[in-house]
């Protein structure tokens, strides 16, 4: 039997400065990208948000993977698969099973539906505040929770490349990623993000391709002396390939892995990067092919993940990758050393430096399209939607000509007065309610503010997260989406009797319970690897609470619904009907 190579170790010495000069080089040529598409966006909302709306179906199928393919697809997963074998597999399973939701439910009637953001999709037949202020804050938790995973990752990945594990190393990359993350959404935009997106995307796969093949030639194209090698340095031996390793101890281990598995399907309908990358294309159909694009790249990647968390077992050994990082994320990286020679070659290290390298480009392109979006929801729904108000569009009305030949939203009331200049506004200009009317370049503004104030907080919580499998912390973002987007959007789009109570209800029914039984779970407090691990203040059994919070979300929508002292608009959800069904009317 063909016995594996002897674990290695991150690159030492000199061989740094490699890695070191991909890493800026990556930097350098998305700082390039950044200030590229920055001179090319016009001061409107429509490139901000939306990059122009002008990008084809390959190009946003490109952009849709890479925004899904993060951290946690490719250092989590195989780290996961490494370390649990067949319990990590499964794991991997729901983020493709996903996207079917995806594909059947939510790209064609959002993009139909919405302008930016989820809360313009429910605004279309609830046109309340509140739930303008509701979708945006679930928006900007769910951004939140994802944020941490992607630096957690950024931090991990630099500290081995540095051979070193020492907190300062870690600490130092994630203001770095934060830092440069503000810098992509406030210079760049939508364009921007969309074009780091689909290169970050190309070498990502790409990257995977070389190491799956390298994998596979090294085993002689033998899978199952793959698999056989993965349980001999597992540590666990057979069991490596069999169900329960990590989540089948008890029936609270195999409770908790099926609420993962029901966050991670039903999670990315409801992610709000994913679905304003929906709006960056002309039409409904260019939005459902992107989605297939997107399909076919994330099935075909996740293929290769599995491959490469066996290989990163069977010829680095669980134990060295646990020694690396105790949640197994620079599995990959440590598996490019061995497939490139080992630790000490050129090769070696030649190949960890540019998986390495990719692997940060895929997390700092990940960060720049969730920052977006959660700057979007703050600065669209929270801030011009719910706080300010939004100028209504007047029936059959003229609007006056943007900077790129768009039509402004000019009240007809202001025209009558002699019109005035669409971008600056004044103070004057109120809504039908009574606010003042915010014009796109200050929300644009606003939007750019907020980039900078979410960076540091997700900073700040990174620094807490950083034991945690990146994995793992997604898993969490997805049973936050599931439980408050979900729900409200699926009820938005298919129930006739929904009232804007049932909205708010269904939102925070669903977010409340999310984050609060995740701060009372094994997560935060109770265990060695929890944020807190000196403490135990937990009373929930399981680390994810999708099995839980999903329900209540939908529950709390259709209580809400019961209870609402006004019945639903018929006119406005038909309005939505055939709007979503056929695209009339659409942004």
């Amino acid at each position: 039997m063909r016995t594996a190579t002897p674990p290695p170790v991150a690159p030492a010495g000199d061989h740094h400065d490699l890695a070191v000069v991909l890493f800026a080089v990556i930097v350098l040529v998305t700082l390039g990208i950044t200030f590229w598409a920055g001179r090319r966006r016009g001061g409107g909302a429509d490139d901000f948000y939306a990059g122009g709306r002008d990008f084809t179906p390959l190009q946003n199928g490109f952009a849709l993977s890479g925004d899904y393919l993060s951290a946690a697809s490719f250092l989590g997963v195989a780290g996961l698969i490494a370390l649990f074998g067949y319990d990590g597999v499964l794991y991997s399973i729901g983020f493709l099973v996903a996207w079917l939701v995806v594909l059947m439910l939510v790209a064609e009637l959002v993009r139909n539906a919405g302008r930016y953001t989820l809360a313009d999709v429910l605004a279309l037949r609830l046109r309340r505040r509140k739930v303008r202020a509701a979708a945006g804050g679930a928006s900007v938790v769910v951004t939140l929770f994802y944020l941490v995973a992607q630096m957690v990752g950024a931090g991990s990945l630099v500290a081995l490349l540095l051979g070193t594990n020492s907190a300062e190393a870690r600490t130092w990359t994630i203001v770095a990623v934060g830092g440069l993350m503000v810098v992509y959404v406030t210079v760049g935009g939508m364009r921007a993000t969309t074009w780091i997106q689909i290169v970050k995307a190309f070498l990502l796969v790409a990257g995977s391709v070389l190491l799956t093949v390298l994998l596979l030639l090294r085993f002689h194209g033998d899978v199952a002396e793959l698999m056989r090698q993965a349980a001999q340095h597992s540590g666990a031996g057979q069991r490596y390939l069999e169900p329960g390793l990590k989540y089948g101890k008890s029936f609270t281990s195999r409770l908790d892995f099926f609420s993962l598995g029901l966050a991670l399907v039903l999670g990315t309908a409801g992610l709000p990067h994913i679905l304003s990358r929906f709006y960056t294309v002309p039409t409904a159909r260019a939005a459902r092919r992107s989605t297939m694009w997107a399909i076919g790249l994330v099935g075909g990647f996740y293929l290769m993940a599995i491959a490469l968390g066996l290989g990163a077992t069977a010829l680095v050994g669980s134990a060295e990758v646990r020694h690396a990082n105790a949640a197994g994320n620079t599995a990959v990286p440590l598996l490019a050393l061995v497939l490139g020679g080992g630790n000490g070659s050129t090769g070696g290290v030649v190949l960890f430096a540019v998986i390495s390298a990719i692997a940060f480009a895929t997390i700092l392109a990940v960060v720049a399209g969730l920052t977006l979006a959660s700057s979007a929801a703050f600065a669209h729904d929270i801030w011009a939607g719910a706080w300010r108000g939004r100028p209504r569009r007047p029936r059959g009305g003229r609007g006056v000509r943007g900077a790129r030949g768009r039509r402004a939203l000019v009240p007809a009331s202001r025209r009558a007065r002699g019109g005035a200049d669409a971008e600056t506004g004044t103070a004057a200009e109120r809504t039908a309610d009574g606010a003042p009317v915010t014009t796109e370049r200050q929300e644009v503004l606003v939007a750019r503010i907020a980039a900078v104030g979410i960076g540091a907080v997700a900073i700040v919580l990174s620094l807490f997260a950083q034991q945690l499998n990146v994995a793992f912390l997604v898993g969490l973002a997805f049973a936050v989406a599931a439980s408050a987007n979900l729900p409200v959007l699926l009820y938005s789009l298919f129930w006739r009797r929904f009232t804007p109570r049932g909205a708010v209800c269904s939102v925070y029914g669903g977010l409340i319970p999310a984050v609060v039984l995740v701060a009372f779970s094994p997560v935060v407090s109770g265990t060695k690897v929890a944020l807190f691990p000196g403490v135990d203040f937990h009373w929930f059994p399981l680390e994810n609470p999708g099995i839980v919070s999903i329900p209540l979300g939908f529950l709390a929508g259709w209580i809400g619904t019961l209870t609402s002292p006004e019945p639903a608009d018929p006119d406005r959800f038909a309005e939505l009907e055939v709007r979503s069904l056929t695209g009339a009317g659409a942004a």
